[in-house]
């Protein structure tokens, strides 16, 4: 919600017209980033006429200040979801960018993969706050995803795998 949804409306808006269609995974409780998407979408639409886009929801895994137990349990839960909804769209790529939605999804996709159903590309970009150490959701997929983008030096230095690219959002 919020920051992470216009980071990566930033990042989308760079993609070609090949990008598409594009599906948006957004927690069942984030009221704001819908009305983001949708307005982004409009905008993208006047420049590209064949833009696609589906929306999305699943149940939110973390919480803000939820418990550490408590977040397992919902995490699964959040995983059971994702796995029908990513095997029914079969991404190609997964670009994402810190919220907690991402972790389910990006396991589902991976479970895929492991299943040899469907190889996904995952492209997580870690929110240009976070300075000086990973968020919970980059510090998971830190080990899981293709490419790991960091946007501060520091963070390189810290973990060599990530990719720096300066600041791109």
């Amino acid at each position: 919600t919020g920051g992470h949804t216009t980071e990566i409306l930033r990042l989308l808006s760079c993609l070609s017209e090949s990008y598409s269609p594009r599906h948006y995974v957004l927690a069942d409780s984030d009221k704001m980033s819908e009305a983001k998407i949708r307005s982004f979408e409009q905008k993208r639409a006047e420049t590209f006429s064949k833009s696609q886009f589906t929306l999305d929801r699943i149940p939110r895994s973390r919480e803000v200040r939820q418990s550490w137990i408590s977040s397992v349990v919902t995490t699964l839960y959040s995983i059971l979801y994702s796995l029908p909804l990513t095997y029914k769209r079969k991404p190609d790529l997964i670009l994402c960018n810190g919220p907690g939605t991402c972790v389910p999804v990006c396991l589902s996709a991976l479970l895929l993969g492991l299943l040899r159903i469907k190889r996904t590309i995952i492209v997580y970009v870690e929110s240009i706050c976070r300075v000086e150490t990973l968020s919970l959701s980059g510090k998971i997929l830190y080990y899981f995803s293709d490419y790991f983008i960091v946007q501060w030096p520091d963070l390189k230095k810290k973990y060599p795998k990530s990719v720096y690219l300066g600041r791109i959002v």
